[in-house]
């Protein structure tokens, strides 16, 4: 299965074809709102990049959609199938249930489903911020384990993958050959029988994310998937995620600092400031939304800034030296 880019096509495919819709989303944690009212779509086949300055509330954001939190406030749909299904969202939203199924097309409440159910039903997988490999088993075991729903159903639930029934076999032979592809496609395959804890960082990032892979997700989550890599890295990375996209059709939704990484990658980009979105679009409408640059060097919108100078900063994943901007707060913002 193949997806194009809308860059290449024109198509704005989170307004006509979201696999994801975040809707008035909010998250407080007593008297703190981490998020606050955040509605946004990922489009179907899209690379849509969640930014924003430290604290902005982009993993609060993950952990809701992956359900590690359920939100105080909001709706989060995930869609099977084609278009938005608008009527099964509502059907589905006036009942008690946490998913339906119609015409082929499914819709998901995610709100409502405990996180295993996310992964397995959903079909929504992540990465996180820290590497969370089993480091004491080998990087082909780490891809095996990843797909333990499949090789548990074909056992029976029971003691057939001791006795080695044929249901079983067939599946762990399948799962070999899904762990091998995906360990060919992250330059892995050298290593398979090493342990996953002496693999160098970057390694360790391209393996998480075949892991995540090998779940077979419509939607992978990355959270900071760059944090740590060099600029090698960064690029086969860039490479690693199109491939993603292009040859299997999956949806990416991911928190990054490296604007580097997100302007050259991103269809659609989405910026939180204070757990609020201060803008939503293409990378390039995004990159010249003087509001995105304020937030990154933390002065007030109207301030008067060096916008052709900082949209090169943050094109580059550059962070503007104190003084760069006008105004006498123009200290810079994290990232």
């Amino acid at each position: 299965m193949s997806a194009t880019s809308p860059a290449t096509t024109g198509v704005r495919r989170w307004e006509k074809d979201p696999i994801l819709t975040v809707e008035h989303l909010t998250m407080r944690f007593g008297g703190l709102v981490a998020v606050g009212d955040l509605s946004f779509d990922v489009g179907r086949g899209d690379i849509t990049a969640l930014i924003g300055p430290n604290g902005a509330g982009k993993t609060t954001v993950f952990n809701c959609v992956t359900g590690f939190y359920k939100p105080t406030e909001g709706r989060i749909v995930m869609r099977h199938g084609p278009g938005a299904n608008d009527a099964l969202v509502e059907r589905v939203t006036q009942s008690a249930a946490q998913h339906a199924e119609a015409g082929g097309s499914s819709v998901f409440l995610l709100e409502r489903m405990p996180d295993h159910l996310i992964s397995n039903k959903a079909c929504v997988a992540r990465t996180f911020q820290n590497i969370r490999l089993f480091g004491g088993m080998t990087v082909l075991e780490n891809l095996l384990v990843a797909q333990h729903n499949s090789l548990m159903l074909a056992s029976k639930f029971t003691f057939g993958g001791i006795f080695g029934i044929p249901s079983y076999r067939r599946a762990e032979n399948q799962a070999r050959e899904k762990a091998v592809y995906w360990l060919e496609h992250v330059d892995l395959i050298d290593r398979a029988d090493d342990p996953a804890a002496d693999l160098p960082y970057g390694d360790q990032r391209r393996l998480e994310i075949a892991r995540a892979m090998c779940t077979g997700p419509q939607l992978l989550c990355l959270d900071e998937p760059a944090a740590g890599l060099n600029p090698r890295e960064s690029a086969e990375l860039n490479e690693l995620l199109q491939f993603i996209r292009a040859e299997h059709g999956t949806s990416v939704l991911l928190i990054e600092h490296d604007m580097g990484v997100v302007m050259e990658i991103s269809d659609h980009v989405v910026v939180l400031d204070y757990g609020e979105k201060i803008s939503d679009g293409s990378a390039e409408e995004v990159r010249n939304d003087p509001k995105v640059i304020a937030a990154y060097l933390g002065v007030d919108d109207e301030a008067e800034i060096d916008i052709p100078e900082v949209r090169a900063d943050i094109s580059h994943g550059k962070q503007p030296a104190a003084g760069e901007a006008g105004g006498d707060s123009a200290a810079g913002g994290g990232q």
